[in-house]
């Protein structure tokens, strides 16, 4: 079998840019990085703010009982869950046309080389579009089950996620929120079922977890307040992905010289 070995690598030669032109490549690059942790870390705090008003507002509420008006559910019952579709190595296109598959990894990192894509059209419930919630309940517990907010345009949904549909809009961020509040709770009944490595949550698990439900003048006033926490939750996510997506194209460019960088423009202000 063909190998490869350190005699190769040391005959392998390797063509370094000049001192300066090193320099500017990084620092044109650790711009974008700049930006995209930035980002991350600023993501960090709103979720964190929302969170603490979501417990404040709701969980704290409901320590020793519902306010009047206010119901007792299923969570299974807050929103439609919608599992993504089968995809088999033939639905793949070769020269990847089509639409992308979203699977855990596109969950996490984004649309990259390694997405499949599909020219197959499916039902229509399985397509997912910017702004959509996803619950990814299947897989290593403490990395795999979350929750996410997609950015990333269109896409076919794959199988072990659920694309989470709302019933009323007035009640989208209470049940996203919800959601971010219970991912300890998921991560635990992942983890009692783990097997060979991965766990998982089902449905029949969301009917059985219980949860409390406000009146719709409450939602609304929590709306006010967390809805721009959500969209600038969101515009951030946006901004990373296409500064990912910008990096990635930018790093082989200037390696490789076909896009010079002057040391003096060797920044972006971001």
């Amino acid at each position: 079998m063909p190998s490869l070995n350190t005699k190769l690598l040391s005959d392998l030669p390797i063509y370094f840019p000049e001192l300066a032109e090193q320099q500017a490549i990084a620092a044109v690059l650790g711009s974008l990085d700049d930006k995209i942790e930035l980002n991350r870390r600023m993501n960090e705090t709103l979720e964190a703010l929302a969170q603490s008003l979501f417990k404040s507002w709701f969980v704290d509420a409901t320590q020793s009982a519902l306010p009047k008006g206010w119901t007792e559910r299923a969570l299974y019952d807050c929103a439609d869950y919608i599992n993504g579709a089968a995809f088999r190595n033939e639905h793949f296109s070769a020269d990847r046309q089509g639409l992308p598959v979203i699977k855990i990894g596109e969950l996490k990192d984004g649309i990259t080389a390694q997405t499949k894509f599909c020219e197959i059209e499916r039902e229509p419930k399985y397509r997912i579009n910017s702004g959509e919630i996803l619950f990814s309940w299947s897989g290593s517990p403490d990395t795999s089950i979350d929750i996410f907010i997609w950015t990333e345009g269109e896409g076919w949904l794959n199988q072990h996620i659920f694309k989470i549909q709302f019933k009323r809009p007035v009640e989208k961020f209470f049940v996203y929120y919800l959601l971010r509040h219970l991912k300890p709770v998921f991560v635990e009944i992942a983890r009692d079922k783990q097997t060979t490595g991965l766990g998982h949550v089902t449905g029949q698990d969301l009917k059985r977890l219980r949860t409390f439900f406000p009146t719709d003048d409450v939602l609304e006033k929590f709306n006010c307040i967390v809805e721009p926490l959500f969209q600038k939750v969101y515009s951030n996510l946006h901004e990373s992905r296409t500064l990912a997506a910008l990096r990635d194209a930018l790093l082989p460019k200037l390696l490789s010289g076909e896009l010079p960088v002057p040391a003096k423009l060797g920044s972006l202000d971001l």
